[in-house]
């Protein structure tokens, strides 16, 4: 996990949408100063959500101007909301379904310029209690696949979660690495 974070006393410059910029002076190491910079967006989580036949279920995310991408259900953590709660209602909102079981995987800071963690959770024996509800600005198809479809979408274009390709290509080629990855999976 990286660990850059923005320093107590920087001053935000820019206030975009997504993002907002943060300045700062340093001192370096021969003494004299530089302004840094850095951007800080809110948290956001995923869930990798096993379902009680045992298949996983991912997405397929349609969005205006931007080809269509296969991730597993994930969003935005809002203000106030623990990682938890916040993937607990993208989920719902993005497919219908709860966790039986939430299990915390692990959380990292992906871009070190960027103040911005992403949570990432296990989702085991799923079960839909609802129809999805579509944000106006994306089209979720939900599509149930086998662990083994999975660890073959690793270095596909179209799957959005690079932060996972490294435990999925491990799996595919290494049966140990595998027999792990499905116990973190399945219990």
């Amino acid at each position: 996990m990286n660990d850059s974070k923005i320093p107590e006393g920087a001053k935000k410059v820019f206030s975009g949408i997504l993002f907002d910029t943060y300045q700062w002076e340093q001192e370096l190491f021969d003494g004299s100063t530089a302004t840094f910079e850095m951007l800080r967006r809110q948290d956001a989580a995923f869930i990798i959500p096993v379902l009680e036949n045992g298949n996983l279920l991912i997405t397929e995310v349609l969005q205006p101007g931007v080809s269509p991408k296969l991730s597993f259900p994930a969003g935005g953590i809002e203000k106030g909301e623990t990682p938890e709660e916040g993937i607990r209602r993208e989920f719902l909102e993005e497919t219908g379904y709860v966790p039986g079981e939430l299990i915390p995987f692990t959380s990292i800071q992906p871009i070190n310029k960027i103040d911005w963690t992403v949570h990432v959770f296990i989702g085991r024996n799923c079960e839909k209690v609802q129809e999805p509800q579509d944000d106006p600005g994306e089209k979720v198809t939900c599509k149930e696949i086998t662990f083994d479809e999975l660890l073959l979408l690793a270095d596909k274009k179209e799957f959005q979660h690079s932060l996972l390709v490294p435990y999925l290509i491990k799996a595919r080629y290494d049966k140990k690495e595998r027999a792990t990855l499905k116990t973190i999976l399945y219990g």
